[in-house]
């Protein structure tokens, strides 16, 4: 008797015609949408902003280290202080 050999070859098989199946009707749908041709690149922009995300966030982070220092803030309270006694 056979430990399922034929049997897997079977599922695998069956397995990737259903991801063929499903590939094919992702590209019809978004042929039929008016995306034109499939374009490997999509994500890009996806990935593109995320790293600006980031880039960001660093950013704020290196400014919030600076701000919070003493001197710093002794500056802007007076800064502040004067520009709202001006008046």
């Amino acid at each position: 008797m056979l430990h399922g050999g034929a049997d897997d070859a079977g599922r695998n098989r069956a397995a990737r015609r259903a991801l063929a199946r499903r590939r094919r009707s992702n590209e019809r749908i978004l042929r039929d949408r008016g995306a034109g041709p499939i374009d490997r690149e999509a994500g890009m922009a996806t990935a593109e902003y995320a790293i600006a995300t980031l880039a960001a966030v660093g950013f704020a982070a290196l400014l919030v280290a600076v701000l919070s220092s003493g001197e710093i803030k002794g500056l802007l309270m007076s800064l502040i202080t004067s520009a709202l006694n001006f008046g």
